[in-house]
């Protein structure tokens, strides 16, 4: 059996792998004029991938899963068939906020339909251009593949699951979130201010050192398992503000050796257009 490929990866050590090996590079930076900023420059052979288009399925209604659902499985093998990979391949994504834009969530997507051979770039871009990885500008070309489809084998919540969840002292919710949206002194994207009752806020920040690096992985089992306690990781919910970020705390306790909690993707974007009980700043 072959040997379980850590989570994330360096730029010396990409810069490496690279040099006698194939990979495959995906762009997953986010924030405004995303594709043109790509076409302008990016690590040469980084196929792009965007996140609205790509890696949710933007509802009419964010009340219906929120405003970043999952798209479904096989629509995701065809984005993977599109970017020309296929099951084998040796996969590297990175965006330009440490893993937590697009990064951790396409690797997640990736892990979720029983890809092993994907890791996120330690320090993403930034990281990969100190270390002297080459770059390229316009639109990369490659052939495309034929994914074939899968099914999300990684596990999930739904609302229902979080409501009986946040009430059971055998369940833990968590909440990565800045702590000023948790505690409901800002709200920069949703509709409403504030944190699901019985959610504990664990920022996603705290996975990360003083360098915007992902602290090791020794430091991160520490830290989790003090955090869940005895609770049992079937019974663990991570959530965020559309189900994206929650993803960076979902690889790094991958990377830290624990197994990988339930995503609740809906996360704070759906629970707090629908007709539940919120935590906020006013009680």
């Amino acid at each position: 059996m072959s040997k379980k490929i850590i989570s994330l990866i360096t730029a010396p050590e990409l810069i490496e792998l690279n040099s006698f090996s194939k990979i495959i590079l995906v762009d997953a930076r986010a924030g405004a004029n995303t594709f043109e900023n790509y076409q302008k420059e990016h690590l040469k052979g980084a196929r792009f991938v965007d996140l609205n288009r790509d890696l949710a399925s933007i509802p009419e209604n964010p009340a219906n899963g929120g405003r970043h659902p999952l798209p479904s499985p096989e629509d995701f093998s065809k984005v993977l068939s599109s970017l020309g990979i296929a099951p084998s391949d040796h996969v590297v994504v990175y965006d330009d906020k440490n893993g937590s834009n697009f990064a951790a969530r396409f690797w997640w997507m990736m892990r979720a339909i029983g890809h092993e051979k994907i890791q996120v770039l330690n320090g993403g871009y930034q990281a990969a251009i100190q270390a002297g990885f080459p770059t390229n500008s316009g639109n990369e070309t490659f052939e495309k593949t034929a994914y074939p489809s899968q099914e999300w084998k990684l596990a999930l919540a739904d609302i229902e699951e979080v409501e009986k969840a946040r009430k059971n002292d055998q369940n833990i919710v968590i909440d990565v979130r800045d702590k000023n949206r948790y505690d409901g002194l800002t709200e920069p994207l949703d509709l409403i201010a504030g944190h699901i009752p019985g959610a504990i806020n664990v920022p996603l920040t705290e996975n990360l050192n003083e360098n915007g690096l992902f602290k090791s992985a020794e430091e991160l089992a520490e830290k989790y398992k003090a955090v869940l306690k005895d609770i049992k990781p079937e019974n663990t919910i991570v959530h965020c503000g559309s189900g994206v970020t929650a993803c960076h705390t979902l690889l790094a306790m991958d990377y830290a050796g624990l197994p990988i909690p339930k995503l609740y993707a809906g996360s704070w974007s759906e629970w707090s257009r629908n007709d539940r009980e919120m935590a906020t700043q006013q009680t």
